[in-house]
């Protein structure tokens, strides 16, 4: 392991965050002149927390200045690591610094929350929190939607050097995302340029609903990042429009595709897409889900009993859950205990593999369901050989075993941290879906963590728990668990 290389990676990055934290502190003098009371204190806080990730980054570079040309698997691997560690650090500074929080565990839970695009929140009363502290708890998110390193390799061209194994190690989806273009800076420009595109268009089609600009642009963040983030209380019901919830719904969706297949799109490469089985079962799931979810809502006793009510309510949230957003309209822990587990399910699919969504992701879903397929042939007829293949392309042995390790591991630290928060004093239904929410970076559970995504009332010691599980579902397991094995820190 390259620790120097590792140092001065985590270095440039931090100072690129001290850049980034130029716009929320604009947004912080722009209101304080405007009549914000606390702008002072705002203001004051964002410069300490530049300040500070400014003269660390550049200590890093100096002190550290081992060639970036010496990245390896490993190396990649902790880079990724300590800085999403790190930049939740930096990024919670802000929040800590103005008293927004009253604690640094408070302050740190949001902002891995917003880097990890998973949604929980502390805040009881998201409307009472400054604009400009709404700004950076959204851009977090739009920052850890595709990935704060796969923007740095994309604008930093010596990151590109050891590139291939920071995006791997960063992307969603990991070794089963395929490369856009032959270079891996180039991959990574494309898909940002694909991603702020959308959330060009997703703003301006808020803005013809009524929406606000800044709320255009939070509520954008925090969609096309699939994180969930709202600026009002009550998430996007406090909006009250159907326009709205449809456009929000619309994006969720294309988030929770995998970017490569937008990239097809705007290349006229319709038939690779509408021939993709990953996102063929994605749309049937989802599908499948709503109208179940719609006749049950029409057919169950309660306020909404129409077919249009129901419709709406169902769509909005199995595609808020099943792309892991977390955006809510209604109190959907209230509704029949077949749905609400339906949605526990949703959360342990989640999105596309190279989209923005969380949780297993859907390609690996399927490949299981390839697997067990292939046992039961095999009963019949023991000597045949039968290739699991995604679409016309076969997966070798190793992509198999990656998928199944995967798969067990999320499922073995899903059972052991919801262990631990029964432990803690938890009900149940609370210590178990709040693990899968964070896990799967969705936000809202059921129980004391529902539809309102609360979290403030967990303990510490369950806060630090759920925390490691954010970070454990975004950067997809491997990346942070190899980090303790001995041979990964052997020269």
């Amino acid at each position: 392991m390259n620790k120097g290389a590792v140092l001065h990676a985590i270095g440039t990055l931090l100072i690129l965050l001290s850049i980034i934290l130029l716009i929320p502190l604009g947004m912080a003098f722009y209101y304080k002149y405007a009549g914000n009371p606390y702008g002072n204190r705002e203001i004051t806080a964002f410069l300490v927390t530049i300040l500070l990730s400014f003269l660390v980054g550049l200590l890093l570079r100096i002190l550290f200045s081992s060639p970036l040309e010496s990245l390896g698997g490993r190396e990649g691997f902790a880079i990724v690591t300590f800085t999403w560690i790190s930049l939740a650090l930096f990024g919670s500074l802000p929040f800590y610094i103005s008293g927004t929080c009253d604690s640094f565990v408070d302050a740190y839970f949001e902002t891995m929350s917003g880097f990890t695009t998973t949604g929980a929140s502390i805040f009881s009363n998201i409307e009472g929190i400054s604009h400009s502290l709404l700004l950076w708890r959204s851009l977090t998110q739009w920052l850890g939607g595709m990935g704060i390193i796969i923007l740095s390799i994309a604008i930093l061209p010596a990151l590109g050097v050891g590139g291939y194994h920071l995006f791997r190690a960063e992307i969603p989806g990991g070794a089963t995302f395929e490369r856009l273009q032959p270079r891996i800076v180039q991959t990574a420009r494309t898909l940002w340029e694909v991603y702020m595109l959308l959330s060009v268009l997703e703003v301006l089609f808020l803005l013809l609903g009524g929406m606000s600009l800044f709320d255009s642009v939070c509520h954008t963040f925090t969609t096309m990042s699939t994180g969930g983030f709202s600026t009002r209380n009550t998430s996007i019901a406090g909006f009250q429009s159907s326009y709205i919830n449809f456009v929000i719904i619309t994006f969720m969706f294309l988030a929770g595709c995998n970017f490569t297949l937008h990239y097809q799109i705007l290349h006229g490469r319709f038939r690779y897409v509408f021939k993709n089985p990953e996102l063929r079962f994605f749309v049937s799931l989802l599908l499948i889900c709503i109208v179940f979810a719609t006749l049950f809502i029409r057919f169950s006793p309660g306020e909404n009993n129409t077919l249009a009510g129901a419709f709406k309510d169902a769509s909005f949230q199995v595609v808020s859950i099943g792309t892991t957003t977390g955006f809510a309209t209604t109190d959907f822990d209230k509704w029949p205990d077949i749905l609400r587990l339906m949605l526990v399910g949703l959360m342990f699919v989640g999105g596309c593999v190279g989209s923005t969504g969380g949780s297993i992701k859907v390609i690996r879903i399927v490949v299981i369901f390839k697997l067990i397929i292939r046992e039961f042939h095999k009963l019949i007829r023991p000597r045949a050989v039968i290739h699991i293949k995604l679409g016309e392309k076969s997966l070798d042995r190793d992509m198999l075993l990656n998928i199944l390790g995967f798969c067990m591991m999320f499922i073995g630290i899903f059972l052991l941290c919801s262990l631990i928060m029964t432990g803690l004093g938890l009900d149940l239904t609370t210590a178990v879906t709040s693990v899968a929410a964070t896990m799967g970076n969705i936000g809202p559970g059921l129980g004391g963590v529902g539809a309102a995504c609360n979290y403030s009332d967990i303990p510490a010691a369950g806060k630090w728990v759920l925390i490691i599980c954010m970070l454990l579902g975004r950067l997809e397991i491997y990346s942070v668990m190899v980090l303790f094995l001995p041979l990964t820190w052997r020269k």
